[in-house]
């Protein structure tokens, strides 16, 4: 996948400094192709990215020092293909966020970015049987009309959508919050190594972030910011879930939730949600009238 020069440095910057797009505003505006990215002095740089001097001193050191490390071609090595934001692969409904990725580090296959239709299914990490059960109503027809599954490959709901989209010959995208040269939950290493092999993994992290508990609620946006709709299958009221369906809704995506017994503590979430205008679903095909997959 050939790189302009531009972003070859946007790489080495993004290595180092791995920030949302947002967060590179100004510099793009008084340098939009990064042509003094490896001069800046600090003070400089403190400025125009908005960082303390002590962390742009090490911002500076850090860009010098690797100012002829080939990024593009050490990714290649291990079969990871970054997608930096000026790139045709880079997804259109992600340029809409607030706070877009600069850089996508991908794994797997690059077509899966270049369909129509995506759904997003999330859920408890503890989710139960139930979840399962309303999986195998819900993603067929999804599959069956050509809808991407995304999910975050967390354990519980997350997996369980990714294993329903394989199991029913479907597509799927896996949205890590963290590198990859490291890989949570640990549980899903083999599910994982199946979305590399005929899907497609994606994170906004270099691939040598650990993960944080700051990195998933950003992962979350990615989710719902790739999305046409979201589903949610179980969650308590608190939760990551909830997080990703506030991002949702912040981006005027469809909300759809699978009812639940008042009994269930992993019901209050969805059962909220109905409260609060989200649609009921007990069937894939409800989806695939209403975003009117066949326009």
């Amino acid at each position: 996948m050939e790189l302009t020069d531009k972003e070859r440095r946007l790489l080495a910057l993004h290595y180092v400094f791995p920030v949302p797009l947002n967060r590179l505003g100004k510099l793009f505006e008084i340098d939009p192709d990064l042509d003094r990215l490896f001069t800046y002095h600090a003070k400089e740089l403190a400025e125009i990215v908005n960082i303390p001097i002590a962390k742009a001193l090490k911002l500076t050191e850090n860009l010098q020092r690797n100012v002829d490390t080939p990024y593009d071609e050490l990714y290649e090595r291990h079969a990871i293909f970054p997608i930096p934001f000026t790139h045709s692969l880079y997804p259109e409904k992600l340029r809409l966020l607030i706070d877009p990725p600069a850089v996508l580090y991908t794994k797997g296959c690059l077509q899966l970015l270049t369909e129509r239709r995506y759904i997003a299914i999330i859920g408890s990490r503890k989710a139960t049987a139930y979840s399962k059960k309303a999986l195998k109503l819900i993603v067929p027809p999804l599959v069956e009309n050509n809808a991407v599954i995304v999910s975050g490959l967390a354990k519980g709901a997350d997996a369980m959508a990714h294993e329903a989209a394989l199991e029913y010959g479907g597509k799927t995208i896996a949205v890590l919050g963290h590198g990859f040269f490291h890989l949570y939950p640990k549980e899903n290493a083999k599910l994982a190594a199946e979305i590399v092999e005929k899907q497609l993994m994606l994170t906004e992290y270099p691939p040598y972030m650990k993960p944080e508990r700051w990195t998933f609620p950003m992962r979350n946006r990615i989710i719902s910011g790739l999305s046409d709709a979201v589903i949610v299958t179980e969650a308590a009221r608190k939760s990551g879930t909830m997080s990703t369906v506030e991002h949702a809704l912040d981006h005027g995506k469809d909300i759809f939730t699978v009812p639940g017994p008042i009994t269930s503590a992993l019901s209050a979430g969805p059962n909220q949600l109905l409260d609060e205008g989200a649609k009921p679903i007990w069937s894939g095909f409800q989806i695939v009238e209403t975003l009117a997959f066949d326009r």
